[in-house]
């Protein structure tokens, strides 16, 4: 679908979301909202046990139900082929294994068969009909992590045993976060259909080429004949990143039965079936002199993972490059349990990673006295030290500055349980943020139409973050066509192919590749402006250019010339066409710099000892992300991880139980979540300091960054008030209630 704004053009750098009346009016549509003629509905068989072996699937009564119309298993759903390896940002499945591929069950609510039927309600009923039978065998879905094998260094420098070992000052804690559960409103589906030849997919997904790439692969069709098309989400935070399992066998149904067929996957599937943030274990060890100085610092980091897949979440990410040592080493190593595979949670790695490396720092502070901030100054790298490369650009130090201002820092009592407000205790505590800046090969085509329209399209998402907004602010930037003058169109493989919507690299990717094609577009817009008997027919072609939306002589004002429409118009034109390309960034052995974004989290909590209630009541956070293209957007995108990191701090954590090794609070009601009641009063800045060395607008991604640190604030908080260190999150009431002996530790 193609989005024409319908707002006015940009106003001090906020426009709202041009997609923002379709959603509220209901007019968006997202995937489960597709209704095809004929279409079935496919409901999943969960398995029940965590680990063991199918003994027997018995599905005659199922089949024998009203409106059925395919029982699916492994004896029948056909031909499903394994994804090959990966290649970069293509490829990429983090459950491999085919569904149905064999007999094993190896975490509890694995798909081992699925309904087919003409009504969903018939589906349902004909599922819970199937029976399946099990030999059993003990499965391990325990929380306590201990490596497995030799864990693998991420990054090393120096000889940081020896130099922790003679540190005057040490600092040695292992720092635990729980499983967490994507829970973005809109499930995961897909709506699949099959032609006969081809697939059109409709899919709740996050990056719709590399769906593509997967689907074709393991369906065992050419690229060509799969079409993706995922044109709005209801959030996704990385789950929807890749293709699950349900994605594959809602297609093979299609095939298998020559009609449309739709699965959308429950609420309780979404904790069993496409992925979660993984347990972490880590071990922090930092080295000081008596006046700060880091002279070692290691960080040991374990993650669960699947039974067949190896998610690493990469806690070190950050560890490299956030402070100056000359001693350091990061390891990681994983420990399989019974759960289905781990996935990408907003700000993946860094964000675990650095609430235990932000709260280690944080406890070195408090054994020497010194100020959480001063400290972090005292040990500010004038290089990325792991890279050995200068920081395209890092504004960590202003960040703390300015967001110690905004907070009041300097009115900050030390002294635990000292500070008071209305009867209740004040905790405050401060953490750094940072994030990787990246950029990844994308394409776009932007059209300038004779009937003064412009349209710029890529298959990238948007996936509620300002994708649709942002671009055709970057189109009228570039050429002063006002923005509700310009049609976007995203979310569809038959698109030039486009990035990715995670790791914060959506924007700064596809920046390089629309002013490309913009400028190809001018480009051919002035050769039809300088032809035979057009307006500058007695110019050349590079004595034009284009600003507020017509064509001129460089040098003259515009509105001497001549608007882009009646060029293409007089020229019997229809429009012109610029394809633009962008070149990626990962894994240049020829980059100058490390590009990075960087953040200061501020939080106050509230602490009421008689009635042991605890609540953040006060967030400052700001931001280094580059250039800010859409402020409007861009705050609510922190706004939002900051609430995320209040859940990450105070409520989520996804519990399996021993007997079955189900995830048992697989519910809205028992997965706490952050509510309105529960946000805290949110303060946003962004420094918008441009970083044109990753693009030539200067923007970095927001996306994942307001959640880093988050964490790591509040606890740091959290001690400040009750004088009681929590290294295990979620922070638990049980916690506080510790005796007093606790104070000074």
């Amino acid at each position: 679908m193609a989005i024409a704004p319908t707002f006015p053009p940009k106003t001090n750098g906020s426009l709202p979301r041009v997609d923002g009346p379709l959603k509220v009016t209901g007019s968006a549509k997202y995937t489960s909202d597709h209704n095809l003629p004929g279409m079935l509905y496919a409901v999943p068989v969960c398995a029940t046990i965590a680990k063991g072996t199918i003994t027997s699937l018995d599905t005659s009564r199922a089949e024998a139900m009203p409106g059925v119309k395919a029982v699916y298993h492994r004896g029948n759903i056909g031909k499903i082929f394994r994804a090959a390896p990966a290649n970069g940002f293509s490829g990429i499945i983090e459950e491999r294994r085919p569904p149905f591929d064999d007999d094993v069950v190896r975490y509890y609510g694995q798909y081992v068969a699925a309904v087919v039927a003409v009504t969903y309600e018939q589906a349902i009923a004909a599922a819970s009909a199937v029976k399946v039978n099990y030999s059993i065998e003990k499965h391990d879905v325990r929380e306590h992590l201990e490596a497995e094998e030799k864990p693998k260094v991420d990054s090393t420098r120096g000889t940081p045993d020896e130099a922790f070992a003679s540190a005057p000052v040490k600092v040695d804690e292992t720092y635990v976060t729980p499983t967490e559960t994507h829970n973005p409103i809109e499930l995961h589906s897909t709506v699949a259909n099959w032609d006969g030849q081809s697939f059109t997919l409709y899919e709740t997904s996050q990056a719709v080429v590399n769906h593509r790439g997967v689907m074709a692969q393991m369906l065992g069709v050419p690229e060509e004949n799969v079409r993706v098309i995922s044109r709005f989400l209801g959030s996704g935070f990385g789950g929807k990143l890749w293709p699950w399992p349900h994605c594959l066998i809602a297609a093979s149904a299609s095939r298998n039965l020559n009609r449309p067929v739709k699965l959308v996957v429950t609420r309780d599937m979404m904790f069993q079936n496409v992925g979660h943030r993984p347990q972490t274990q880590q071990r922090v060890r930092l080295g000081a002199t008596q006046e700060g100085k880091l002279v070692a610092l290691m960080h040991d980091s374990l993650n669960h993972t699947s039974i067949l897949e190896d998610y690493s979440e990469g806690c070190s990410e950050a560890t490299a490059y956030s402070y100056s040592t000359p001693n350091l080493r990061a390891t990681s190593g994983l420990v399989r349990r019974n759960v289905g595979t781990p996935t990408s949670m907003r700000g993946p790695g860094a964000v675990p990673g650095l609430y235990a490396l932000e709260s280690a720092m944080n406890e070195l502070a408090f054994q020497l006295k010194i100020d959480p901030i001063e400290l972090r100054l005292k040990n500010e790298p004038q290089k990325d030290e792991g890279l050995n490369l200068p920081f395209s650009s890092r504004h960590f130090v202003e960040c703390l500055k300015v967001g110690a201002d905004k907070f009041g820092w300097s009115q900050r009592n030390p002294q635990v349980g000292s500070m008071k407000r209305d009867g209740l205790t004040l905790g405050w505590g401060v953490a750094g943020a940072s994030w990787i800046a990246e950029r990844m090969e994308s394409e776009a085509t932007v059209e300038l139409l004779s009937n003064g329209t412009a349209r710029v399209s890529t298959a990238t998402q948007d996936i509620g973050t300002g994708t649709y907004t942002v671009l055709a602010l970057i189109v009228s930037e570039k050429t002063g066509i006002p923005t509700e003058r310009i049609e976007v169109v995203l979310g569809d493989t038959s698109l030039p192919p486009g990035a990715i919507s995670g790791g914060s690299w959506a924007t700064a990717s596809l920046i390089p590749a629309v002013n490309d094609a913009v400028e190809k577009a001018q480009k051919a817009l002035y050769s039809v402006a300088a032809g035979a008997g057009a307006a500058f027919a007695n110019q050349k072609e590079d004595a034009l250019e284009f600003t507020k939306g017509r064509v001129h002589l460089k040098g003259s004002a515009p509105e001497s010339g001549v608007a882009f429409e009646e060029v293409l118009s007089k020229g019997n034109l229809r429009g012109v066409t610029g394809q633009g390309k962008s070149a990626g960034t990962f894994g240049d052995p020829n980059r100058k710099f490390s590009t990075h974004s960087f953040g200061a989290q501020f939080a106050e909590v509230t602490w009421e000892p008689e009635t042991a209630r605890l609540r953040v009541s006060r967030v400052v956070t700001v931001i280094d992300a580059g250039r800010i293209i859409n402020e409007k957007p861009a705050r609510n995108q922190i706004e939002g991880a900051v609430v995320m990191g209040v859940g990450m701090a105070l409520f989520e954590e996804t519990k399996y139980e021993a007997r079955y090794g189900a995830p048992i609070n697989n519910n809205l009601a028992d997965y706490m979540l952050t509510t309105n009641a529960d946000a805290p009063q949110i303060d946003v800045t962004f420094l918008d300091h441009p970083d044109t060395v990753l693009n030539s607008l200067g923007a970095r991604g927001v996306g994942e960054i307001g959640l880093a640190g988050v964490a790591a604030a509040i606890t740091d908080a959290v001690h400040h008030a009750t004088g009681i260190r929590v290294r295990e999150l979620p922070v638990r009431i049980e916690d506080l209630l510790q005796p007093a002996r606790q104070v000074t530790t």
